[in-house]
């Protein structure tokens, strides 16, 4: 077995590209399109988000009850090509009672940030408040 150790990868034929062979060596998969590009834990129980911990995020706007917006310390190449994943729970001690987390509305994307609704069912007004727990990844191309 071989250990590699480096600071910087750079691809030989593009600097910024990298391909990677999957499993079964029958596909490859760009490097840099497969990473998580923003990600951030906190609490949002008392308004403001306390992050607890993050990747590439600024700063946090609570907008209203139930929602916030995290800014981005690097934007996304255009304002509908990154998608995210993320959950949220209402109790500091239990973290198995996630609830949904979405784009609060379409025309709250952009490239630096985008507006996410914490809600119970199906968003729309049930249930959005300030829940404790709250945890997103976002992923696709930086600008």
């Amino acid at each position: 077995m071989s250990t590699v150790k480096v600071n910087t990868l750079t691809g030989t034929t593009t600097a910024g590209s990298i391909s990677v062979t999957g499993e079964g060596n029958s596909t490859t998969t760009n490097l840099q399109q497969g990473l998580t590009k923003v990600w951030y834990a906190g609490n949002h129980s008392g308004g403001a988000i306390s992050a607890t911990d993050s990747f590439n995020v600024g700063s946090y706007t609570d907008v209203a009850s139930g929602i916030h917006k995290p800014n981005f310390t690097n934007n996304f190449r255009a304002a509908e090509g990154y998608g995210h994943a993320g959950t949220h729970g209402a109790n500091e001690d239990v973290i198995d009672n996630h609830y949904t987390q979405q784009v609060h509305n379409r025309n709250d994307i952009d490239t630096g940030s985008c507006e996410i609704v914490s809600a119970y069912g199906n968003a729309g007004a049930q249930g959005v408040a300030d829940y404790h727990y709250v945890t997103n990844q976002f992923v696709g191309d930086l600008a």
